[in-house]
């Protein structure tokens, strides 16, 4: 009954508009995922080595770097997702219907809607997908020498 009052229209506002500020950091972390964390531990591995052709050190310090930073974003995005919940009392991404409104057939095998975590990182892999198809095919140039 909360968006049924006058008086409570501001508290309505600021918590959608925090749930927005969550979801669109847990956007810029999925899409963290596949751009800033790998090309920023590239550039630390790249860092520490003294030549073009290092020993396996750095590779290691770049994908164990890869694969923890991943582990953590995805903890903090498990967190936010959490905190998205607590804060509008869903995890789908379509506004919950009031009970008056759906009918007895709606509870029988309806399908699950897509939770926004579920949301977010689907799109935050469309996304990537796309954006290195892009870089390949338009970006890139031809690996292929000039002659």
């Amino acid at each position: 009954m909360d968006g049924m009052h006058p008086q409570n229209a501001p508290r309505r506002i600021g918590r959608n508009a925090m749930a927005m500020i969550l979801v669109l950091t847990m956007i810029a972390a999925a899409l963290s995922m596949w751009t800033a964390i790998p090309l920023g531990w590239v550039w630390i591995g790249s860092q520490i080595s003294g030549t073009q052709s290092p020993a396996g050190g750095p590779y290691m310090v770049v994908i164990v770097g890869i694969v923890v930073s991943i582990l953590i974003v995805s903890w903090l995005l498990g967190r936010l997702n959490r905190a998205y919940v607590h804060l509008t009392g869903s995890n789908t991404v379509e506004p919950l219907r009031p009970a008056w409104l759906k009918s007895t057939r709606d509870t029988r095998g309806a399908p699950r809607e897509a939770t926004v975590l579920e949301t977010v990182i689907v799109t935050s892999v469309v996304l990537a997908v796309l954006a290195m198809t892009v870089w390949f095919f338009l970006l890139a140039g031809s690996p292929l020498p000039n002659q």
